[in-house]
């Protein structure tokens, strides 16, 4: 009788998986060029990958360029959370590290940090001193078991996501936020619920917005990042949008999540 039972289990299993498989690649997919008109008013390059997941439907702009590889770069700060909370490297957001009175640069940098702070600023050398703490063994173990981007984390364990060998396409974060939102990943239900409320990026009595922005350089280009997921009216909507330029003014730093904005607004998802 119990060996029915695990081989029924086992069967019950794989077909789950082959359904969410079927589910994801019977997806519909509505090309945007419309949009590119909020990359170029900025002199920016870009693409855009929006899921929703009621209509199991992309809309995406430069779908080729949606399934180049970039460094995921400060996006990479969600998993960097998700390790430290669940390997105990800090026991929850309120850990303070005290900042080293060396000048970063970054004004809002130059002070004592915890994982809300540290994760809204986007300060660097907080994540750097979780990704030392938690460790190159215990770093690529976690990395593996989610199969996150192309799992190759060389080049250093303080920068593999910045500099190093780390890369990731804007379908591989829409799925990974996917995972996270829906408990799906291999994490406590206490990390995951302490990492989502640590990605609040704004909130109001419409809608919410869960997301993490990112700033690297890729090939001598600058690489920008901002992914997320927004809530409304009981449906949740998943984006990636990622941008490039030679030239990191104010445009590249805001164009981000300005871009994402404007798009989420023709799309109707928010206002």
């Amino acid at each position: 009788m119990l060996k029915k039972k695990i081989f029924y289990m086992k069967n019950l299993y794989l077909l789950l998986i082959v359904a969410a498989t079927l589910f994801t690649s019977c997806a519909k997919w509505e090309e945007k060029p419309e949009f590119e008109k909020f990359y170029t008013e900025l002199n920016l390059t870009g693409s855009m990958l929006v899921y929703d997941v009621e209509n199991n439907t992309y809309y995406v702009y430069n779908k080729e360029r949606t399934e180049q590889e970039f460094l995921p770069a400060s996006t990479f700060k969600i998993f960097n959370a998700l390790v430290a909370l669940e390997t105990g490297v800090i026991k929850d957001e309120n850990v303070v590290f005290e900042w080293d009175s060396v000048d970063t640069g970054v004004e809002v940098w130059n002070q004592n940090q915890d994982m809300k702070t540290a994760f809204r600023y986007s300060t660097i050398w907080y994540f750097k001193q979780l990704a030392r703490k938690a460790g190159d063994s215990t770093m690529n173990a976690w990395v593996k078991e989610e199969k996150y981007g192309n799992m190759d984390i060389s080049g250093g364990i303080d920068k593999f996501w910045l500099s190093g060998n780390l890369r990731i396409t804007q379908q591989q974060q829409i799925e990974f936020l996917q995972k996270l939102y829906e408990n799906k990943l291999s994490f406590s239900q206490r990390t995951m619920d302490i990492v989502k409320k640590v990605m609040v990026y704004e909130e109001n009595d419409k809608y919410k917005i869960s997301a993490k922005t990112g700033w690297t350089k890729q090939d001598g280009k600058e690489i920008g990042w901002f992914v997320g997921y927004v809530e409304k009216d009981n449906k949740v909507y998943y984006f990636a949008n990622n941008i490039e330029t030679t030239d990191a003014g104010n445009d590249f730093i805001n164009g981000r999540s300005e871009i994402t904005k404007k798009i989420l607004t023709e799309l109707k998802i928010i206002e």
